[in-house]
């Protein structure tokens, strides 16, 4: 595995360093710059470096300990779908390059007044369009645990650099899976919230209704740290009103609070059987997970959603309204108002590789205007009824499935479009979909043996599907699995 081997892996080992006078947050920066100066080149996982990092590191060191915020010294890198004031912001589009927005999006502001060191932008596919990394502006990322395999999208560089250790937790953002499928593939949590916990300001649109961003990390105590900065309500994402919709919490901290006490024992979690595939790899690991959950006391109930291919198929909403969403978006920016997704995959500016795009821009220039859109609203709410009636019907509290029904695949693959967005098994589409808040968590690496037996041992990623606004119970169950699966 590529590694860079930066002397901190949490966010509790910098902040204890910190606190200790081990180093200093400009020393720390330094070393993580030095490691993308190095490794970035390799795994092309960063499109831009933040050239004001170290004075920004400088200046949080001279800030007396009262003032210090909760990410203080912690270094994220953030996707290129969020825009950053002071960063080039590009949304994986070589028509983009030059964009420099007007000010943060509210995440990045947020981030940073909460004393978080941001490195640099993320690798990412065209518009967030793929399950993979192919992108007009940066090409291909690499998987670190195996160079010739993909991280995974659309979060690609977030996910890869996280795990060769260019910064201790990235920013993803996720429609489809695009959090969890590179958290999946990489080794990491991927935190999939329920869509308005975390303000979308500022963050470019796929499928309005679907996006969120969110952490990517190494552990889900670094997850819960970093939900406890960025989710509530903002006045610029009128979808964060559903965060007046959680009970108020006895906890300033309420995601670290939750998972204070990580533990399975008591927990009844679904197992949703149809979701498996066929690898006999990813299924083993499966296997020996439950295994584990049922040890630590957890108990397992077998769930099923007789018809799930077709509610999976027939609640997308890409060829319905991520046209009219991205050039609405477009639209709303003085420096790319000229642009329009239509006219890009005509002149070919787009990645060849990406045949979402080629279908999204069938779709509406106003997608209220679609003849589709209520049959598949009607089909998403039945499919959220059938899914919530079995929390309600078995008393779960989360219902698991491996997060994607394959390993990370080769990239050359994905060049050939031996797999592409159409035909990729992918299970994170069930959470997306049913507009329920989710967790990858990695419970074990399984070989490819069909594909490259004398490769490495990849990653293999649980999904953990929650309750809308069930957030904090939802990182609970995550802390557990992760304990037991460590043997914590």
């Amino acid at each position: 595995m590529l590694s860079a081997n930066t002397p901190y892996q949490t966010i509790s080992q910098v902040q204890e360093a910190l606190r200790s006078g081990e180093t200093t947050v400009a020393e720390i920066t330094e070393q993580y710059l030095a490691a993308i100066d190095e490794f970035n080149g390799k795994l092309n996982a960063i499109t831009r470096v933040n050239e004001n990092a170290l004075s920004e590191a400088k200046a949080l060191d001279a800030l007396e300990p009262s003032k210090r915020g909760p990410l203080h010294g912690v270094t994220i890198l953030i996707k290129d779908q969020i825009e950053t004031a002071d960063i080039p912001t590009a949304f994986g589009s070589r028509a983009c390059q030059s964009y420099l927005p007007e000010r943060d999006a509210t995440l990045a502001r947020k981030l940073k007044d909460a004393g978080a060191i941001i490195l640099g932008k993320t690798t990412m596919p065209d518009w967030a369009a793929s399950w993979f990394s192919t992108s007009s502006l940066s090409g291909t990322t690499k998987n670190p645990h195996d160079l010739s395999r993909e991280p995974g999208g659309s979060s690609s560089g977030s996910g890869a650099a996280v795990a060769a250790g260019l910064a201790i937790a990235a920013i993803g953002g996720d429609t489809g899976g695009s959090i969890r499928l590179p958290s999946s593939f990489c080794g990491l949590v991927g935190v999939r919230v329920t869509p308005g916990r975390i303000s979308r300001d500022g963050m470019s649109s796929l499928v309005v209704t679907q996006d969120t961003p969110g952490p990517m990390t190494t552990n889900v105590a670094d997850a819960a740290k970093l939900l406890d900065v960025i989710i509530g309500f903002d006045e610029r994402d009128d979808y964060t009103a559903i965060n007046a919709m959680v009970p108020a919490s006895s906890s300033s901290t309420p995601f670290q609070h939750a998972i204070k006490q990580p533990r399975v024992a008591g927990r009844r979690l679904g197992v949703l059987k149809r979701a498996f595939g066929s690898h006999k790899g990813i299924n083993e690991v499966l296997d020996r997970t439950i295994t584990k959950l049922q040890d630590d006391g957890a108990e397992m109930v077998d769930v099923d959603v007789v018809d799930l291919e077709h509610y999976m198929e027939y609640t997308s909403l890409y060829a319905v309204r991520s046209k009219s969403d991205i050039n609405t978006f477009l639209q709303s920016r003085k420096g790319l108002s000229h642009l329009k997704i239509e006219n890009l995959q005509k002149e070919g500016t787009y990645h060849q590789a990406l045949d979402l795009i080629d279908v999204l821009v069938k779709g509406p220039s106003d997608f209220t205007m679609s003849p589709h859109l209520g049959r598949r609203l009607g089909a998403q709410a039945e499919f959220q009824r059938i899914v919530a009636s079995l929390f309600a019907k078995y008393k779960l509290d989360a219902i698991i499935y491996p997060t994607c029904q394959l390993l990370a695949p080769k990239t050359q693959d994905v060049l050939d479009m031996r797999w592409t967005c159409l035909n990729f098994p992918t299970n994170t589409v069930i959470a997306s979909q049913l507009l329920f808040p989710a967790v990858s968590v990695p419970v074990g690496r399984s070989k490819d043996v069909d594909e490259d037996p004398s490769g490495p041992e990849l990653p293999v990623g649980l999904e953990i599907l929650g309750l809308p606004l069930g957030e904090e119970e939802l990182m609970a169950v995550a802390a557990g699995v992760e304990a037991a699966c460590s043997g914590k």
